[in-house]
């Protein structure tokens, strides 16, 4: 068997494998720099991402669930950079304007995290936003901007979730099932 690594710059990596008379190609969309290979031979993981994108995962949960859960703001301070940018139609400008936001909502409300994903220094992670005092949840398309372990930079997608007669796929959109309690 040869394996043969190929990356290209829009961070696309072929991984392909010669198997007898076929060849089997693997495409990813991990970034090039963050792989490995290893033998494949003795069963071990093929490809491996450097735990740099993990530590970024890892540092985004901890951040919203200290703020949003955990209402500890001291703590949430070491997590969100005093120079942090907001791009938010809801949330006001800043890191003071984002705890200012979490002080005024309601004690009821939690943050569940869904699908996360790192492409280097930025995360992507779905959530509900749930206990808002609202008629319906609202479910987020969170994305940070990392630098140098903080968060820098964030943008969102707010949409309100549907409910199990709402949705026209009859999929929930958070999760496997529908919530049982809204608001």
């Amino acid at each position: 068997m040869e394996i043969t690594l190929k990356k290209n710059t829009a961070s696309l990596v072929i991984l392909t494998m010669s198997i007898g008379m076929g060849i089997l190609f693997i495409p990813s969309f991990a970034s090039p720099t963050d792989l490995y290979l290893a033998n494949a031979q003795q069963n071990k993981t093929l490809i491996q991402s450097d735990d740099v994108e993990e530590k970024n995962k890892a540092l985004v949960l901890e951040a919203l669930d200290t703020l949003f859960n955990q209402r500890d703001y001291a703590a949430a301070e070491r997590y969100w950079s005093p120079d942090y940018i907001q791009h938010s139609t809801i949330v006001p400008p800043g890191r003071d304007g984002l705890f200012s936001l979490v002080k005024s909502s309601q004690p009821t409300l939690k943050y569940e995290p869904g699908i996360i994903v790192a492409d280097g220094d930025f995360v992507i992670v779905q959530g509900r936003f749930s206990g808002i005092g609202q008629p319906q949840n609202m479910i987020a398309a969170d994305i940070f901007h990392i630098k140098d372990g903080i968060l820098l930079e964030h943008w969102d997608v707010i949409q309100n979730e549907a409910t199990q007669e709402q949705s026209k796929s009859g999929l929930p959109m958070f999760g496997d099932k529908f919530p049982n309690n809204s608001g």
